[in-house]
C-alpha cells in the first residue's frame, strides 16, 4: 500500500513537472517565433509553476519589452533581481534596458553598473552603459566605455558605427577644451589689462592727491614779515 502510494506522489510530482516544463517550452519557442502575446500565456503557468526559474521571467520581461508594456518589464526583472544567481547581470543588464528605453538615464546608468559588478565582462552592459553617459554628456567616460566593450568584442558589427563615435567625441573634445584654453587666456589677458589700467588711475589719483596736499600747506602757513610798516 505504502508503496503504490509512494509511486502516486512521484508519478503526480513528475507531470506537474513535466506540464510545467512543457508550458515553459511552449512560450519559448513561440517567443523566439516573435508571437510575445501567445508566448505570456505558457510562460506566465510556467512562472507561477516553477517561481525559481530566472529563465522564465527574463522570458516574460522580454516579451513585455516586445509588446511595450515597460513597467510590466520592469516588474518581472526586478522580481527576478534577488534570485537571478549566475543570471544576474542578465537580469540588471535587462532592467537598464528598460530604464534608458523609459528616457530615466540616471537609473539606467546605476543598473548597467550593477551587472558590470556582477560580471566585469558582460560587454552588453559596458555598451548600455555608454549609451547612457553619451546622453548625460559625460563624454570621457563614455569614451572608456566603449572602448571596453571593443576590447571584449572585437568582431563587433558595431565597431566602426561606435570607432566613428569615439572620434567624434576625442574631436569634439579636443576643441571644447582649446575654446577653454583661449577663453583661460583671454580672460586672464583682460583681467591683466583691467589691474594696469586700474593701477595707472590709482598712481594717477595718488599724484593728484601729493599735489593737493603741497598747495594746502603753503596756503595754510604764514609767513614773516621782517619790513617796517609806514603809515601816511
Amino acid at each position: 500500500m505504502l508503496k503504490k502510494i509512494f509511486y502516486a506522489v512521484i508519478l503526480m510530482f513528475l507531470a506537474v513537472f513535466c506540464f510545467a516544463q512543457s508550458n515553459f517550452s511552449r512560450g519559448e519557442d513561440l517567443l523566439m517565433r516573435n508571437q510575445p502575446i501567445q508566448a505570456l500565456e505558457f510562460l506566465a503557468r510556467a512562472m507561477a509553476d516553477d517561481a525559481s526559474n530566472v529563465k522564465t521571467f527574463l522570458y516574460v520581461g522580454i516579451a513585455y519589452e516586445q509588446l511595450g508594456r515597460i513597467d510590466e518589464a520592469i516588474a518581472v526583472y526586478r522580481r527576478a533581481l534577488p534570485i537571478a544567481g549566475n543570471l544576474s547581470a542578465i537580469v540588471a543588464g535587462n532592467l537598464g534596458n528598460v530604464y534608458f528605453m523609459r528616457g530615466n538615464i540616471d537609473v539606467a546608468e546605476q543598473y548597467y553598473s550593477q551587472a558590470i559588478n556582477f560580471n566585469s565582462v558582460y560587454s552588453s552592459a559596458y555598451l548600455g552603459r555608454a549609451n547612457t553617459r553619451i546622453r548625460a554628456g559625460n563624454f570621457y567616460n563614455a569614451i572608456i566605455d566603449y572602448e571596453q566593450y571593443l576590447a571584449l568584442e572585437p568582431n563587433s558589427s558595431k565597431r566602426e558605427g561606435i570607432q566613428r563615435m569615439v572620434d567624434l567625441i576625442r574631436t569634439e573634445y579636443a576643441a571644447e577644451e582649446m575654446r577653454k584654453i583661449i577663453a583661460e587666456e583671454e580672460q586672464r589677458r583682460l583681467a591683466e589689462e583691467r589691474k594696469q589700467l586700474l593701477d595707472a588711475v590709482s598712481a594717477s589719483l595718488q599724484s593728484a592727491a601729493d599735489a593737493s596736499k603741497g598747495i594746502s600747506f603753503g596756503t595754510e602757513s604764514v609767513e614773516g614779515y621782517d619790513g617796517k610798516f609806514e603809515l601816511e
